[in-house]
């Protein structure tokens, strides 16, 4: 009997999975959720069918994924860092709107503080010319083209501090970001 019950559930994993997957996947944010609400699924699957006999097999299938996907969003959300970020025209990540909003969340306050330590700290690696380049244009949203008119420099030379700039402070703060991404 239990030879026949585990081809049963290997049968329905075959016929089901990829179409109860793309259901899932739909209504949830990334795959790794859907994963996991369909692993959820078919462990439920394997738990019923061992006690019970499910007449509508597909029917019985989406609407245990239904009530987990409803389960997922009922629970408290985690979020993530990556959900504060954004990617501009350059492809480049951006975390302006995680560093510069007022949240009373003990959570992303204690995150925004270790990111600034951090960045102050990198800041203070740099040499001179390349962390007034960085912080004008980074925090206080000064164009490049305005930083070489100020400091009577050319253009090329403002964008190339600040390429150095950023490459030194990714390399510097990678493993924050690495740390922050799996918090």
């Amino acid at each position: 009997m239990a030879e026949e019950q585990h081809q049963n559930i290997i049968q329905t994993v075959k016929e089901y999975g990829s179409r109860l997957f793309g259901f899932i996947r739909k209504n949830v944010n990334t795959d790794a959720d859907a994963e996991d609400i369909l692993q959820d699924v078919w462990y439920q699957y394997a738990n019923a069918s061992a006690t019970q006999t499910i007449e509508q097999v597909s029917g019985w299938l989406f609407k245990v994924a239904r009530n987990k996907i409803t389960d997922k969003y009922r629970k408290k959300k985690n979020t993530l860092i990556d959900d504060y970020a954004f990617e501009n025209e350059a492809g480049e990540t951006s975390f302006r709107e995680l560093l510069f909003t007022l949240d009373n969340d003990p959570e992303l306050a204690d995150i925004k503080k270790l990111f600034w330590e951090e960045l102050f700290a990198a800041l203070d690696e740099l040499p001179e010319n390349q962390r007034e380049v960085f912080m004008l244009n980074e925090l206080e949203e000064v164009t490049l083209q305005e930083i070489a008119d100020r400091n009577k420099e050319n253009i090329k030379t403002i964008i190339s501090r600040k390429r150095y700039a950023v490459q030194h402070l990714r390399n510097r703060l990678q493993y924050l970001y690495d740390e922050l991404i799996n918090y």
